[in-house]
């Protein structure tokens, strides 16, 4: 078959939630199938540094999108609005990139053309209608869930105002709009019940996301000192908000009986409430090359999200690279996974901080949960395993055609 794969950003390097999905998915998709990768944000410098994506995709075509001024495009925002489509969406349209949709799909046949995420989903009228295509969309997260939760910890007055009414565009727009798609790909069942909530006309398909068990073997405790990791893209309100609250409201406790503990905070563009936790054992890096190291200096990962939708990599990563979690419920939704089994769970400040100190004190707790852990992950979320359903689902929409 060929795969034609719309997406916001090149998924390489793979160093966020979304790149990393991305890349694995076109890495395993790429031994049976033709895929052509069309990105939004892609530069030539940053198509030239994906060149592994070229030993997997047939053609890669990008294009250079700046961040329109909301000012200079404000009649377009209002008609946006009156059509009833989120305005925030139009942050992200650009006609060259519809351009290149609509000449790649007027010129070539392709069986699936799938979009990544529903704010990338007006791009479908991109589409040539006469192509014999099936189209899917992924959401990664179910934005007005995701928005909504976002609205909760926003720390100015427009910041709740422009999330909460994103939130409420993306109710009335997202699940209605994605009935023109053959399917929806969510990444966990809390996803889906929330979206067929919204609209039980969907078909929707669980795909959940994964971590490659081959790569990433377990690490030893070898040199580590007490030592704490948070892995994610500090831009992202929810991490930022996360890491902001672990630092101010859970950390004084854990200092109280482990006195010289380190925090590492890491992840790229990290915004200056971020910057500013930096010192006094905590140290945030901004983008790394190679995460695994990080994770091997540490003792234990902490997930503090009080946001966000979809599922977290991060915990999968620590899983399978044996590292022990402590997360909040929301950190951990939609995984499957059991506190105490395969990971802890805490809300509070004061309970995260008593089951960190858990961790990093009690040597046999910590075998226990990384030896179910890493098991948990090798059963249910590797990306071969994950790969195998996205080929299925492909399958069954081709055999429909």
């Amino acid at each position: 078959m060929k795969i034609l794969l719309i997406t916001d950003y090149l998924p390489y390097p793979p160093i966020s939630g979304d790149s990393i999905r991305v890349y694995n998915l076109i890495k395993h998709i790429a031994v049976e199938h033709q895929v052509t990768l069309v990105s939004l944000f892609g530069s030539p410098e940053t198509q030239t540094s994906a060149f592994p994506l070229d030993e997997y995709c047939d053609q890669i075509i990008s294009v250079d999108h700046q961040w329109p001024d909301p000012i200079k495009i404000f009649p377009d925002l209002i008609k946006f609005f009156v059509k009833g489509i989120p305005i925030e969406l139009r942050l992200l349209f650009s006609q060259k990139l519809f351009d290149a949709i609509s000449e790649i799909t007027r010129t070539e046949d392709f069986d699936i053309v799938q979009i990544e995420h529903s704010r990338m989903a007006l791009y479908l009228d991109a589409l040539q209608p006469s192509g014999q295509f099936k189209t899917t969309l992924t959401f990664h997260n179910v934005g007005f869930d995701q928005y909504k939760n976002i609205s909760r910890i926003a720390t100015t007055n427009l910041g709740k105002l422009r999330s909460w009414l994103h939130s409420k565009m993306m109710r009335l727009w997202e699940p209605k709009y994605a009935e023109r798609f053959d399917r929806s790909i969510v990444v966990s069942e809390s996803d889906r019940s929330i979206l067929l909530d919204a609209n039980p006309q969907l078909t929707i398909d669980n795909v959940p996301n994964g971590v490659d068990t081959q790569a990433y073997q377990p690490l030893t405790y070898e040199g580590t000192k007490p030592s704490l990791l948070f892995v994610g893209s500090m831009s992202y309100a929810p991490n930022v908000d996360g890491a902001v609250w672990f630092c101010s409201r859970v950390l004084p406790w854990i200092r109280r009986e482990i006195e010289n503990v380190q925090v590492w905070i890491v992840g790229n563009s990290p915004l200056e409430e971020v910057v500013q936790l930096s010192g006094n054992g905590v140290h945030v890096t901004g983008r790394v090359d190679d995460i695994v190291a990080y994770y091997k200096q540490s003792t234990v990962s902490i997930v503090p999200l009080r946001a966000g939708g979809g599922t977290r990599l991060k915990i999968l990563e620590s899983m399978a690279l044996g590292r022990p979690v402590v997360s909040t419920t929301l950190g951990c939704e939609g995984l499957n996974a059991d506190d105490t089994r395969h990971l802890l769970v805490a809300d509070d400040p004061k309970a995260f901080a008593k089951k960190t100190i858990r961790l990093l004190t009690d040597k046999n707790l910590c075998q226990n949960l990384t030896t179910n852990a890493r098991e948990f992950v090798e059963a249910n979320y590797d990306w071969a395993l994950i790969s195998r359903r996205m080929l299925d689902i492909y399958s069954d929409l081709h055999g429909s055609r």
